[in-house]
């Protein structure tokens, strides 16, 4: 029998047993190349509606119907679904209604753009799929926040059934908390049934913060208007289940649509007919959407999101969304295949998982919306620590997803910090922190804000600026991005050049265990953003100022190497002789080619870092047993080696597996017990595609897909209200 790669990986996701008979059907379907089937990871939380911070929807079980769904920070964002066979009706999602048992569940495959669930009994096998087209090539649907709920039965007995489907989705999707009022309603749609639910207040950007749920705009459930037995409707939970229990259908009566707390509001609902099903599998289609109508306050403009940038409105994006299905279908299929092959090629079958779990994650962690001159911008939210929003040393991790797959998408996310930096808010040599607080684009909050130097981050925030856009123009082959921005990327060059090579006593994005002086990751950071910023300048034609900054960062790694021995690997703190930690920045230096750091001296450090491993991962440094995940990834690929990256990996999809915490994938963890230290669904996991950009033929052929732009940005509209 011969397997697809995409067939191998999605049984690595699948970690419930399948039974024989079905197995055998599923993979002769899928036949295609041989490979060997490997050890199941289970995803912590699976991905559901997965689409920015606010529209986030998870499964924090083993089964779809073991527990209520919840959005990203846990609270109840309730989906559910009933099917409905012959009569008998069974549970696939939720853990409501608990009175009606489930069809058992098979398997769950989680690939970049879908999660794919597998349910059957003796009489069919139901897959029920959730497609979210996170498409980096194509901005427009990238930004369109809808998924689409695909069902498809088919009979495995030799018998025909009657089968219909039931989908509801909870008013919670439209609050922060329970007790606000919403109002449910049918949503004009030509095309489509549809149904919406907001809140009654309907206070646009109203709130920043961390633990926050969007509480403006409209969630809408839709089914086409001409697919078989479909039909929408707002009833009480109970009254719908019981009615398509002894139905098949949806309540064709309600209670008055007047506004209620969302904890206790109709539910938005949507059955649809399959008809009879036998040997031919048959398909049927709900959408699950969101619109936010404006996204980001961003100084003085209040941004719609990308996809509205034209004057589309929901009704709009609706009927385009299920216009063009079918191909968004097939796009994401071809799209899943090729990148789990690429990833198993560039790191193993271990590492494809691990790209899996994290691709949606940290798009859905970031929100695109588009400036006055309606060009893209792209706000990572600091999920689970702050909230903070465009914080560079969150999307400095996250930044290999966007280099892999979109310069356009790269430019969107730093363009907002440089266009800051040379503003008259920013006084400072060094790059800042954040932007403000999500959605609040509005100026630094965290530290002394705009104030003071006190709890800034100077190397590391100008160390990581340089270095992502020092990639955008290597990847490229283009300096105009980093032209526009020469000014502020030169002070900044200075300041590491003054301060990078020994750090005075200041914050880097690692010091959880407090601050440290003297901290030699860091001091590798700015001494690979100055090569960076030598080879850029050489691009530039800036030759003498090229071989300066050269020359100048081959020095310090002389005394970096001497300064930061401690005899069979390298030091935390250049004065800390008992020390150690991850020096994952220095693999800058093989993606771009620096050639600044001896391999001998690589090759030391991973040595002892395979010795010093726990059993799910290496810690972070000699403090604590935590670690990050992304780091982790990062410091795999510092040597170029195969065996070296694996071994890195390998507690990593241990962790995924074991840990207790059912949440969408953390990023700091303890490696002895693979609990949860902090951090929730995070955009920084997009970091796991480093070792894509260290394969230069792979990132030009992913970077030169994605959808560019050499547009200009609108001028930064500057407002001074929401100064802190």
């Amino acid at each position: 029998m011969r397997l697809s790669l995409l067939t191998k990986l999605r049984q690595r996701l699948s970690y419930l047993s399948v039974a024989c008979a079905l197995a055998a059907v599923w993979m002769c379907a899928q036949a295609a190349t041989p490979r060997a089937v490997a050890d199941p990871v289970r995803p912590p939380a699976v991905p559901l509606v997965a689409h920015d911070p606010y529209f986030s929807i998870w499964s924090p079980a083993d089964q779809l119907y073991g527990e209520e769904t919840t959005h990203w920070t846990g609270k109840p964002h309730p989906l559910h679904a009933l099917v409905r066979v012959d009569g008998e009706v069974a549970r696939v999602m939720g853990a409501q209604p608990a009175h009606i048992a489930p069809l058992p569940q098979k398997s769950v495959e989680v690939l970049p753009t879908r999660t794919i669930y597998t349910f059957a009994n003796a009489k069919i096998q139901l897959t029920l799929t959730f497609v979210t087209p996170a498409l980096t090539d194509d901005l427009d649907i990238l930004s369109r926040p809808a998924t689409y709920v695909v069902w498809e039965a088919v009979a495995v007995d030799g018998k025909a059934h009657s089968v219909q489907f039931y989908l509801d989705a909870s008013p919670m999707l439209a609050v922060n908390e329970g007790k606000q009022d919403v109002v449910c309603e049918k949503a004009e749609v030509k095309g489509l049934q549809a149904v919406r639910v907001g809140s009654r207040e309907q206070k646009l950007l109203s709130r920043p913060g961390d633990d926050i749920r969007i509480d403006w705009g409209y969630a809408y459930l839709a089914v086409p208007a001409d697919q078989k037995g479909g039909a929408v409707a707002i009833a009480r939970a109970n009254d719908a289940y019981d009615h398509f229990a002894k139905t098949g259908q949806a309540l064709t009566t309600q209670a008055p649509f007047g506004a209620e707390p969302a904890g206790q509001a109709q539910m938005l609902c949507a059955t649809m007919d399959a008809g009879e099903v036998a040997a031919k599998a048959v398909r049927q289609v709900a959408i699950l959407a969101y619109d936010d109508i404006k996204s980001i306050r961003y100084f003085k403009a209040d941004l719609a999101p990308y996809w509205r940038r034209d004057g589309l409105d929901a009704a709009g994006m609706l009927q385009k969304a299920w216009k063009e299905f079918p191909e968004l279908e097939k796009r994401c299929g071809a799209f899943d295949k090729e990148l789990m092959d690429d990833m198993a090629k560039a790191g193993g079958a271990d590492y494809a998982t691990l790209c899996a779990l994290a691709y949606r994650q940290a798009l859905a962690a970031c929100k695109l919306a588009a400036d006055p001159a309606g060009q893209p911008l792209f706000f990572p939210k600091e999920n689970h620590s702050n909230g903070c929003i465009a914080t560079v040393d969150v999307f400095y991790p996250m930044a290999p997803q966007p280099l892999l797959f979109s310069p356009a998408l790269t430019k969107a996310t730093v363009e907002p910090i440089l266009d800051y930096s040379a503003s008259s808010r920013w006084k400072f040599p060094f790059a800042p922190h954040d932007l403000g607080q999500y959605p609040y684009a509005t100026g630094q909050v965290y530290g002394d804000g705009e104030k003071g130097e006190n709890n800034q981050m100077p190397v590391e925030e100008s160390a990581d600026m340089i270095l992502i856009v020092a990639a955008l123009a290597d990847v490229e082959n283009d300096t105009a991005f980093a032209e526009k921005h020469w000014a502020v990327l030169e002070k900044w060059a200075a300041y590491l050049e003054a301060k990078g090579f020994d750090p005075e006593n200041q914050l880097c994005t690692d010091d959880f265990a407090g601050h440290l002086a003297h901290n030699v990751n860091l001091s590798a950071k700015a001494i690979v953003a100055l090569g960076a910023f030598g080879q850029l300048s050489a691009k530039c034609g800036k030759d003498a100022e090229a071989k300066r900054l050269t020359e100048l960062a081959q020095g310090m790694v002389k005394k970096w190497v001497e300064q930061a021995d401690a005899g069979d690997h390298f030091r935390l703190a250049f004065d800390k002789p008992d020390s150690w930690s991850q020096k994952y920045n220095i693999v800058w230096d093989r993606v771009l080619g620096l050639k600044l750091f001896p391999e001998s001296a690589m090759r030391k450090e991973m040595d002892f870092y395979k010795r010093n491993q726990k059993p799910y991962g290496l810690p972070l440094d000699n403090r604590e047993t935590y670690t990050k995940l992304d780091w982790i990834t990062w410091t795999a690929a510092i040597t170029g080696n195969r065996e070296d990256f694996e071994a890195l990996i390998k507690p990593i999809i241990k962790f995924l597996n074991e840990t207790p915490d059912r949440a969408p994938m953390g990023d700091w963890y303890y490696t002895d017990s693979a609990k949860k230290q902090g951090f929730t669904a995070r955009p920084v996991v997009g970091g796991v595609f480093m070792q894509a950009l260290c394969d230069a033929p792979l990132w030009q052929k992913w970077a030169k897909r994605g959808e560019n732009t050499k547009k200009a940005w609108a001028p930064l509209q500057l407002g001074e209200e929401a100064k802190k």
